[in-house]
């Protein structure tokens, strides 16, 4: 396949940034990106591509080579972030208490761009290239457009996925084989207790006494009872709530958070946890209700893949750097989905971008999240080398 790829990618540069920018313009929520996914759309078609939606305002595009080859599929999250920007930006959002804090509108106009530079070679290409546009990656919409057929028709032979990354600097990579983001599992526990007044707490039995004891014994838990470094778990309790006055002893009392994995033995997590939480419940004389949530799985980057991708950064003048130490997050990302309900292998780098002196290393989710937008066409450079690596054309 003939492409001068550093020719083509400059020649549509300020398009992608444009792009980004009127995405970043006008963030949408999860399930709620109808304007971000009618320009896919629109775009997509124009390309050529076979293009359908998915999950309400998931978008499809299928591109089929000239020539017969394997299937790969690209994907690209979509939704912004209950967050109100506080940038001084010319394009900054113009929807009050919405912001693309986290890189997603990087992320389409990246994917764009590859369709852009791979549509006008179709007859060229082996095989088959999908640009999966996903809704709601921030509260898991990854399984809505698996239940709707994203993937089949055609069914992938492999799934790539790239986040840029504030805490990496620009023209880095980090990728690792194995484990690379925890899964996620959330939990709810309510503790029952007998409701008197606090002048007499023998008459009662405290939920907050018992809660006290409960929050002791998880931090133990989760130090004490799993290795660091063989099963990494995190254990997040952030919200607390009982009573409603200050000298009644209440009923009940809830306790929430988060149950995070960087291990396949979650399971085991699970079970202690309810195990742990009724017995200290118990002790102190109350009933206990424990409900533990899905979030999202555990990413695991297939090896051979992870291989690939580092010969092909290995390759490219635009990346200085690639790491893989240090970089496993105990956050997730629902792009494990793929691989997990599709037993579909798959690889997921981050491409770093972040810069203090520009102010471009500020926290994803946060209301001064700022890209550097030379990110994009070292994103559109990686993508487009890997979609012609995998089908064997580089």
């Amino acid at each position: 396949m003939q492409i001068d790829l550093k020719k083509e990618i400059q020649a549509i540069s300020e398009e992608t940034i444009a792009t980004r920018r009127d995405i970043h313009a006008h963030p949408e929520l999860g399930f709620q990106e109808f304007r971000t996914a009618q320009i896919v759309e629109d775009t997509l078609k124009e390309l050529g591509l076979r293009v359908r939606r998915c999950a309400g305002t998931g978008v499809i595009g299928v591109l089929e080579g000239g020539k017969p080859g394997k299937t790969v599929m690209l994907r690209a999250d979509m939704d912004a972030l209950p967050v109100n920007e506080e940038n001084d930006l010319p394009f900054r959002s113009q929807n009050p208490g919405v912001m693309h804090a986290c890189g997603h509108d990087c992320h389409v106009a990246i994917q764009l761009a590859v369709a852009k530079i791979l549509a006008p070679h179709k007859d060229e290409i082996e095989g088959t290239v999908v640009f999966l546009f996903q809704p709601n990656e921030e509260v898991l919409g990854a399984p809505m457009m698996i239940e709707d057929g994203a993937l089949t028709d055609p069914r992938p032979d492999a799934i790539f996925g790239m986040h840029v990354w504030a805490p990496q600097p620009l023209g880095t990579v980090a990728i690792t084989a194995g484990p690379i983001f925890a899964s996620s599992y959330y939990f709810k526990v309510t503790i029952h207790g007998k409701s008197t007044h606090g002048c007499s707490p023998s008459s009662g039995v405290s939920p907050i006494e018992a809660g006290r004891h409960v929050l002791n014994a998880i931090c133990s838990m989760q130090t004490m009872e799993f290795g660091t470094i063989e099963e990494p778990t995190l254990i997040t309790v952030g919200s607390i709530h009982a009573g409603d006055y200050m000298n009644i002893i209440p009923d009940t009392l809830t306790m929430e958070g988060s149950i995070r994995c960087m291990h396949e033995n979650e399971k085991a997590v699970h079970a202690r946890f309810t195990e742990l939480v009724k017995a200290v419940a118990a002790a102190y004389r109350c009933e206990c209700d424990v409900e533990i949530n899905f979030g999202n799985s555990l990413l695991s980057n297939d090896p051979e893949l992870t291989e690939m991708v580092k010969g092909i950064l290995a390759e490219s003048d635009s990346i200085k750097a690639v790491t893989d130490q240090g970089i496993r997050e105990m956050g997730g990302d629902d792009f494990a989905e793929f691989l997990r309900e599709g037993n579909i292998p798959g690889c997921y780098c981050l491409v770093g971008f972040g810069n203090h002196e520009n102010g471009t290393d500020w926290p994803h989710h946060s209301k001064e999240f700022m890209v550097d937008e030379a990110v994009l066409d070292i994103n559109v450079e990686l993508q487009v080398r890997l979609v012609l690596r995998y089908l064997g054309m580089m």
